[in-house]
C-alpha cells in the first residue's frame, strides 16, 4: 500500500492491469486482463463498475478479458485503431480510436497516446495472428491535472526523454520483467530519462520466465534523488 494524497486511487491487479478511480470517481481499466490473469487476487477476477476500458497492446496477457468485460459493461475503449477495430467487430460498441501522438479527452480525463517499443498482434481462436496496430503506452490526465505514464509492454527508448518533455508524467508504470520487455536495467534507464516522482514497477513475478524484481530496480536507481518506488502487491492500492 502507498500514499501520495493526489486524489485518485490505484489498484494494482497483477502483471499489467491497473484499476485506477479518478478524482472524479471515473474507473479506468487498463490492460483488462483479469479473470484468467493468475497474478489476480481471487476477489478482484469480477468487475463491477467500469467507466473507460483501455489496451496498450493486444496481447493475451493485455486484452484477454477485454471483449467479456467489455460486454457486460459496453464502457468507452480507448486504444490504437486497429485494436480498437477489431474490438468494436467482437461487440464492443464503444470504440474511442486514436493513434501515436494524439490526446483525446474521455470523460474528463485526456489520454495522449505515445510509443511504445513492442508488438502487437491478436492471436484468433484458430492461433492464427492477426494485425493490431502497434503497441502503446498513455499518459492520463486526471481531473485535477496530476498526469499519469502507463508504458504498456516496451523496451527502453530514448524518446522517453520527450515524453517526459511534453507530457511531464509524475507518475509512471514501468515494466521489468525481463525476456518480454525491460529488465531492471533498461528499466533504471527508463526512470532516468522519465524524471517520474513515482514509479510503480509491473509486468514481473507473473510466471517464472519474468524475473525482473523490484528490488533489483530500487538498487539499480538508488542513486536518483526526489524519485520513489512503489511496488504494489496485487490487490494493493496506491492512494
Amino acid at each position: 500500500m502507498g500514499m501520495i494524497n493526489k486524489g485518485f486511487e490505484l489498484t494494482y491487479m497483477g502483471h499489467s492491469t491497473f484499476k485506477l478511480k479518478t478524482p472524479g470517481g471515473k474507473i479506468i481499466l487498463i490492460d483488462p486482463w483479469v479473470e484468467h490473469n493468475p497474478a489476480c487476487p481471487e476477489g478482484m477476477k469480477k468487475v463491477d463498475e467500469l467507466d473507460i476500458m483501455t489496451v496498450t497492446h493486444a496481447h493475451f496477457d493485455h486484452i484477454g478479458d477485454a471483449v467479456s468485460i467489455g460486454k457486460v459493461h459496453q464502457p468507452k475503449v480507448v486504444g490504437i485503431y486497429e485494436t480498437c477495430a477489431w474490438l468494436n467487430s467482437m461487440g464492443l460498441e464503444n470504440i474511442m480510436p486514436m493513434n501515436k501522438g494524439g490526446t483525446q479527452e474521455v470523460d474528463g480525463i485526456k489520454f495522449s497516446m505515445v510509443h511504445a517499443d513492442h508488438s502487437c498482434g491478436i492471436q484468433d481462436e484458430d492461433g492464427s495472428i492477426i494485425y493490431g496496430g502497434e503497441a502503446v503506452g498513455y499518459v492520463m490526465e486526471l481531473e485535477n491535472g496530476f498526469r499519469i505514464y502507463h508504458a504498456g509492454d516496451t523496451a527502453v527508448f530514448s524518446d522517453m526523454k520527450l515524453i517526459a518533455e511534453i507530457y511531464k508524467p509524475e507518475l509512471a508504470m514501468i515494466p521489468i520483467g525481463d525476456l518480454f520487455v525491460m529488465s531492471p536495467v533498461e528499466a533504471s534507464y527508463a526512470c532516468r530519462y522519465l524524471a517520474a516522482k513515482y514509479v510503480v514497477p509491473m509486468h514481473y513475478g507473473t510466471f517464472p520466465a519474468l524475473t525482473g524484481t523490484p528490488a533489483m530496480l530500487r538498487e539499480l536507481t538508488k542513486d536518483i534523488k526526489g524519485m520513489e518506488i512503489i511496488a504494489l502487491k496485487p490487490g494493493e492500492s496506491l492512494t
